[in-house]
């Protein structure tokens, strides 16, 4: 019998590559490995295997920056590095912190615990216990997968607790309400899980107790994306967080006996609150009374005010065109903004107090770059302020500083190492113009002077409000920037970059948009002189893999190579697979007909013909991840393959969940053969 690769655009189960979707099956296997052996076989050569090797060893450098949390007084930190890929989970003081070599303390070490228990055990957190911070429960996934196993630990004595809080693999996750009671929302257990694969309920855990049969406190629908149980420890109340799409989230309020008050606010306006003040961003227009906020702008009210009815808010923040918020925390009385004017960030504190708000800068910060500000903090209600900076460029690797309460510049503590060679190289700015008249920025970094045909990585995401960002990279810095290659961000609509008004241009029905601003970019590369068409490379995961795919498709006379990683592709069943039912307020619901009508044209899977003058293509994906399929990634493969296009290459490594790997080696091992094959394939090194 002839199969006929070419999937029909009306029924989403008529697909000959459908057995590829059963992850484990025998023959899918054999299919996976037998493409992931051709495809080492072409690209693992011995500039590879250097290459692999030099950026394992930089991403392991025991000089890097340890990332902290404090808890209880103590700084804790999961540390990676070639003696310990799993990493270590250990703690230190402040002021060991700061010195050149800390003195660690150590929790848990996981390569022991993995081997003892013959586990492919991956760290996916702790959440302690306040204000003693000596019992946590820990999260351990199997291989990489969003999925964990939970488990007490006590910290005074290292060890984990027997016959303690234990629960099996799931997409879990648990608050603290004392000692002896935890929050647990957990899709563990039957009908306890939404259509997407996450957590429906939320039930109260008593110590001893199977979680099985403990109550449940809190229900959400099964077509809700999920539902996540929280503690605000001001006033000892329980949080109800019930998802029913992406970007809508309805606030409860109440005890153990469940939700008592609705936060009324729009259900896609996010809320925080602390010390008595409320503060809501609407993410579309918001009416009260006359008046009719914008989205994304930032309103201030006491909180109980607020519940008592009262709506005169104090405007703190109103967007423009190109300046947008970013984020925003509270930390120890403050309100911090993370703003981004055109691109430029800016944090700006605001005071609530009697007689008004306050506000003033951060100041210190670089005017270029990426800067991102956090609390040291782990619970709120411990904090005395101090805030984490990180700032970093492409060209700058980064630096940790400490904000003091009072907004005094923050002071450096910590400098990352360079990883890479950056002499003679240059960031600049630029602007595309798409095929709407759309401005589309990016950033270039590279030699100073032109060639006219430089080997160019360009990457971007453009979607759910994600901002691509210029960040320090020390796999594109060794594999491309040290190599006299040029490496290109593209901020493309759908990402956040410029607000809510920025997404949603590039969102839903408009989601094609952000995939004609990279192929923009692409072509003002070569309109500008920078380089050719056959010389640039592109490369993109999970959303950004849809987008990478869809330059196959749609504008593949603008690229030279591709390299699609845990990506989206068959966008007709998307939303039946894992996750993806929760990202329709993303694409659109491939299952409505008038909702298809515009799916289908970023379906590349549906899309790819056969005669096209398709460039490379190296899809990868890993057999772990439990967020985006890893069909997408086998069944585009097979079909290009069938239909003829000998240049379709695929990989996919066992372990990783929806990311490069779990540990450095494995990161430094899929990147490297990426780099490896988009360099050949695009006639360079």
């Amino acid at each position: 019998m002839t199969i006929d690769p070419r999937p029909t655009l009306d029924a989403p189960d008529d697909d000959p590559w459908l057995w590829l979707e059963e992850v484990n099956a025998d023959r899918a296997l054999v299919w996976a490995a037998e493409q992931t052996a051709r495809t080492a076989a072409q690209f693992a050569d011995a500039v590879y295997v250097a290459d692999r090797d030099g950026l394992r060893d930089a991403l392991d450098r025991p000089d890097r920056i340890p990332f902290v949390t404090r808890r209880g007084g103590l700084l804790y930190n999961h540390w990676q590095d070639a003696a310990n890929p799993r990493g270590l989970w250990r703690r230190t003081t402040l002021a060991a912190y700061k010195s050149e070599d800390p003195d660690w303390e150590l929790m848990l070490d996981l390569d022991a615990l993995a081997a003892e228990e013959g586990e492919d055990w991956v760290w996916k957190g702790a959440t302690s216990l306040p204000p003693a911070h000596d019992r946590a429960i820990l999260s351990l996934s199997r291989g990489g997968g969003d999925a964990v196993v939970m488990r007490e630990f006590d910290i005074t004595t290292r060890s984990f607790i027997e016959d303690g809080f234990s629960l099996r693999e799931a997409k879990s996750s648990t608050a603290w309400i004392d000692r002896d009671t935890l929050l647990l929302s957990s899709a563990l257990g039957d009908g306890m899980a939404t259509t997407s694969g996450y957590p429906r309920t939320i039930r109260l855990w008593r110590r001893g107790a199977d979680p099985l049969a403990a109550p449940v406190i809190f229900e959400t629908s099964a077509e809700a994306m999920g539902a996540w149980g929280g503690i605000d420890r001001e006033d000892g109340q329980l949080l109800f967080l019930d998802k029913p799409a992406f970007f809508d989230t309805l606030v409860w309020f109440g005890d153990t006996a469940g939700p008592r008050t609705l936060l009324e606010v729009p259900r896609d306006a996010r809320a925080a609150w602390h010390r008595g003040w409320l503060v809501v961003v609407p993410r579309t227009p918001w009416t009260i009374g006359e008046v009719t906020y914008a989205p994304d702008t930032v309103l201030g009210i006491r909180r109980d005010a607020y519940l008592a009815g009262a709506r005169a808010m104090e405007v703190l923040f109103i967007p423009a065109a190109r300046r947008a918020l970013s984020g925003f925390f509270w930390c120890a009385g403050r309100l911090v903004l993370s703003i981004l004017d055109d691109l430029r960030p800016i944090f700006t504190v605001w005071t609530p107090g009697e007689a008004g708000w306050t506000s003033a800068d951060l100041p210190g910060l670089p005017a270029i770059g990426v800067v991102h500000v956090w609390p040291l903090d782990q619970e709120p209600t411990e904090s005395d302020g101090t805030l984490l900076v990180n700032t970093q460029d492409p060209l700058t690797p980064a630096t940790m500083m400490l904000a003091r309460p009072g907004l005094a510049a923050p002071t450096p503590i910590r400098r990352a190492p360079a990883l890479f060679r950056a002499d003679g190289l240059v960031v600049t700015r630029h602007e595309a113009i798409s095929v709407d008249g759309e401005r589309i920025p990016y950033v270039q970094t590279g030699p100073a002077e032109p060639t006219g045909d430089a080997p160019v990585h360009l990457t971007g995401y453009g979607g759910f409000q994600i901002s691509s960002l210029p960040y320090y990279s020390a796999s594109v810095g060794r594999l491309w920037l040290a190599k006299g290659g040029t490496s290109v961000d593209a901020n493309i609509r759908g990402g956040g970059e410029f607000g809510t008004a920025w997404h949603e241009a590039g969102r839903g029905r408009h989601k094609s948009r952000s995939h004609d601003d990279f192929a923009a970019v692409a072509a003002d590369l070569v309109k500008r002189g920078v380089t050719k068409p056959g010389r640039i490379a592109a490369e993109g995961g999970s959303n950004g893999g849809l987008l990478i795919a869809n330059m196959l498709t749609r504008y593949p006379e603008h690229f030279g190579a591709l390299f699609c990683t845990i990506p989206l592709i068959d966008m007709r069943r998307y939303s039946r697979l894992l996750a993806g039912s929760s990202w329709i307020a993303e694409y659109g619901d491939p299952d409505k007909p008038e909702e298809w009508n515009f799916v289908r044209h970023i379906s590349a899977y549906h899309n790819a013909a056969p005669g096209q003058p398709y460039p490379p293509i190296l899809i990868a994906t890993t057999r772990k991840d439990d967020r985006v399929h890893p069909g997408h990634a086998r069944k585009f493969a097979a079909k290009l393959r069938a239909i003829g296009y000998d240049n379709a290459w695929y990989h996919e490594p066992a372990a990783g969940g929806h990311g490069y790997g779990k540990d450095n080696a494995e990161v430094a091992s899929f990147a490297a053969l990426g780099a490896a094959f988009l360099r050949k394939s695009i006639g360079w090194q």
